[in-house]
Formats: structure tokens, sequence, C-alpha cells
């Protein structure tokens, strides 16, 4: 058995050594973008003359209409992927807490994306820990007409393997235990605040949802224990259709031009400041792969498209009306990859959903290691939600993308608040995501057998339960098995 094991192995690396010769190819790719990448120097041209990227907002079409015209400008064959969403954006907001509910203490405070378009509602605060369901068991009845504090990740002294839902997921189980609002405590010192979508549907969600800093939390959380304390949260909103438009640059294949390669990334931010890091690096740097393709005529076998994404912070809008329109259009099955760029930077090898993959993607990374050492050449296999490669996912599509990078100075505390701004972006590492991707993309396009397929209803449902996701889809009601 070993000896047949080892036959297999070899055979596999073998064909992968003989079907791929892209070196050439790719030292040429990472001499353009270290030469000429315009990443840095558009990023820091959006964020200075336009701002932050808030789908529906006027700042937002400025956003998709600058990504087209850039795109435009390369020489690109480029057109918008308009679609109509149920979105939502801040109005006012006023938290107060205190003991008395006559004399109440304003607190620092921001709103989680789809909460109501106007609540005013006053209660006692009940601690609900790191607000998974483990957290409420105990005293279910404790919760309901009341006001759940929640720790954003896990908190420090929890036991070994307690797992974190994201902010929309422990939203939707205190709603689920009574709950009429929730405060979520940030993770990051200094007062940083955050914000996010509280909502697994990316609809409007029954009670009101705010972030506060993590030192006003940490004393909350000391005082509830010897005295309780009220809350009063009074907001506003605007929820209503909107307009938005994914960009999309196509670059159609030469041998299997129904065969498409999808690379995306979202184009949108939340408003509190310009998205730089969250998810300029990532959108940016797409498009300088696509000006990189332009400018050296690669040539691919596959189709690629480059799509920046609307409407990711508010639910994924933009990649599930791509979804959609595919179905549509009775194109879908011509997607055999997604790869995904949200606040990628400077990566160290290649990560993707499908373990099968390996040995393409390190034989790919061994010949970028010939051009830089720099690149480690690492693997990861594994699936998470949360960003625009989840639609994919969800149709059973391989996905992918850059593994192993650090987010530039120090960058990760200000992901969706007040500090993201174009300082924190790193030139090198930025054009690091470009030509490492860039690459992929080409191989990825271009390599005779892609070694997995689109997966079935079955396969797809043992795959998404072999990485734990059953339960996180679940809450957000997209387990769609029985």
């Amino acid at each position: 058995m070993k000896y047949l094991f080892a036959s297999a192995l070899l055979c596999t690396t073998l064909f992968v050594n003989a079907q791929d010769k892209f070196g050439d190819v790719f030292a040429k790719i990472n001499a353009d973008v270290q030469q000429n990448s315009k990443a840095y120097q558009t990023l820091k041209y959006e964020t200075e003359t336009i701002g932050h990227r808030l789908t529906g907002s006027t700042n937002g079409a400025k956003a998709e209409q600058y990504a087209f015209d850039l795109l435009k400008s390369y020489g690109c064959e480029v057109k918008f992927q308009p679609f109509e969403v149920e979105s939502w954006a801040r109005k006012t907001i006023s938290v107060e807490i205190g003991n008395d509910k006559n004399n109440l203490t304003k607190m620092k405070a921001v709103t989680l994306a789809h909460s109501p378009v106007s609540a005013d509602v006053t209660g006692e605060i009940v601690d609900a820990g790191n607000g998974l369901e483990a957290d409420y068991q105990a005293s279910p009845e404790k919760f309901k007409g009341k006001i759940a504090l929640i720790y954003l990740g896990v908190l420090p002294g929890s036991p070994a393997g307690t797992k974190s839902l994201h902010r929309s997921e422990k939203t939707a189980i205190a709603t689920k235990y009574g709950a009429i609002g929730v405060i979520i405590i940030n993770t990051v010192k200094d007062g940083v605040l955050l914000t996010g979508t509280a909502s697994v549907t990316g609809k409007l969600i029954s009670i009101p949802a705010v972030c506060i800093g993590l030192e006003d939390g940490t004393a909350l959380k000391e005082k509830i224990k010897s005295q309780p304390q009220i809350a009063h949260i009074a907001m506003t909103n605007f929820s209503g259709l909107i307009k938005a438009r994914n960009v999309v640059a196509t670059f159609k294949g030469t041998e299997w031009p129904k065969d498409k390669i999808v690379v995306g990334g979202h184009l949108d931010s939340w408003d509190l400041a310009t998205g730089a890091i969250d998810n300029g690096i990532g959108s940016f740097a797409i498009m300088d792969m696509a000006r990189t393709f332009k400018k050296l005529n690669l040539k691919t076998k596959r189709t690629v498209e480059f799509v920046l994404f609307m409407g990711e912070e508010q639910g994924l809008l933009g990649s599930k009306a791509y979804i959609d329109q595919a179905k549509k259009d009775k194109t879908l099955s011509q997607v055999k990859f997604m790869l995904n760029y949200d606040m990628t930077n400077d990566p160290k090898g290649f990560s993707t959903s499908r373990a099968e993959m390996k040995d393409l993607f390190t034989a790919w990374g061994a010949d970028i290691v010939k051009i830089d050492t720099g690149f480690k050449n690492l693997f990861n296999a594994g699936a998470g939600l949360h960003s625009d490669h989840q639609p994919f996912m969800l149709e059973g599509i391989p996905t992918g993308g850059g593994f192993g990078g650090k987010l530039p100075n120090n960058s990760g505390p200000f992901y969706h608040s007040d500090g993201d701004s174009f300082k924190l972006v790193d030139e090198q590492e930025l054009k690091n995501t470009v030509r490492y991707s860039a690459m992929l993309t080409y191989a990825l396009a271009n390599t005779p057998k892609i070694p997995v397929g689109v997966q079935g209803e079955e396969e797809l449902r043992a795959f998404l339960e072999s990485q734990n996701l059953k339960e996180p889809l679940s809450i957000a009601g997209e387990w769609r098995w029985k």
C-alpha cells in the first residue's frame, strides 16, 4: 500500500509539473507590477477625493463610476451589473446607561446595521457573556424584555475551544431569547467603535443593536455584578430600495471561453471612515490585476472576470445579485472557480475551500518562490462565511484566494471602524497582493485540468457539515437541507 500511495503521489507531482510551465509569465507579471502598479496611487486618490463607499449613497455611486472609468482607461472590456436591493443607512443614535432610569449618562456608541428604522427602548442590562446559545440556556427567562450585553469575540478566560460567532448570529440568538435590545462590546482598546451588520439575512432586525468601546463595556460588566444597570437606546435609521452596480472586467478565454474564473472582492465600505483596508486593499488590488493582464496582453484558456461587488457590508448583496443574474442567464454552470480578495494583504501562500487543490497551488507557489523568497508557499484548505465567496460556495463552486499575510501597520483593530484610513496602507505589501494573485489567476485560467468541480447537493451538504458551517447557516436561514 505504501508503494502504491507513493507511486500515485509521484504521478500527481509529475502531472502537475508537466502540465504547467508558467514561470516565464510569472516573471513578466512580477516585473510589471513592481514597476508599474497603480493600486496604491489610485486607492489614495479614491479615499482622498471620494471618501467612503457606502452602497446606495452618492459616494458609493461615485466609487462605482471611478472603478468603471479606471478599468476602461486600462483598455479593459468593462460593464456595470446593476441591481436593486433593500439597503440600510444610519441616522441618529443615543445610548444612555446608569442605575437610575431617571438619571442616565450618555455613552459613546454606534448603531449596528439593519437595526430598526426607529427604536426607543429602555430595559435592564443582562450580561450574556459571549452571546452563544449556552450563555442563555442556563437561565433563558432572565433575558426576556431585557437588553443583552454581549462580547464581540471570545471573552478572555473562556473555556478552551469556545467558538466565536458573527455579531449577526449573536444578535439573532439574543432575539430568539426575548431580548429587546443588544449592546455589543468591541474587542479593541482605546474606545474604537466598530460597525457592521447585526442581521443574518440582510433584512431589518426587530430589535436595536449597538456597539460600545472595550473600556466602557468592561466597566459596565463590572457594574452589573454589584448593581442593576438600565439602558435607554433610541435611534433612527434609513431602510429602503437602493440602486447599486457591480463592476465587471472580462478577459475572454481562447480555448474554453464558457469556462469562467471569477476574481472578486467588494468595492463598498462602511461610512465611518474611507475603508482603505476594508476593502480598498482588496478591490484596488483586483483592478491592478486587470491592468496587468491588459498591459501584458495575457491570454488565458478560460475566461477571467474581475468583479468589484457592491453591498458586501450590508449582506453580500452584490455577490448574491451576481449569482441571481447568472441563474437567470443560465450561465452559473460556467463558473469553475472563485477567488475572493477581502482585506487580503501581502499573501505568503494560497488558500482554497478544496484540499484537492494543494498539489497545483503549491506547484505554482514553488515557481513564485523562485522569483521572490518572501513568498513562503503556504497552503490552507478550509471554508468560512461572511464575505463574497459565500454565495458562490453555497452553489458548490470551489473558492480560494491569498493566505498567510498580515494586515499592514497594525490595522486589524480598525476593521469596520472610524479609524480605517489610507495611512494604514503599505505600498509594497499591496503590490505583493497584486503580483502573487495575478499569477494565481493566470495559472488557474490556463491549467489544462482543474482537479475539483462544482459540488452537487449532497456532496455540498457533507462538505459544509465537515467545515462546521451547519449551525451558522441555520441561524442565517441559509441551511436548505432537512
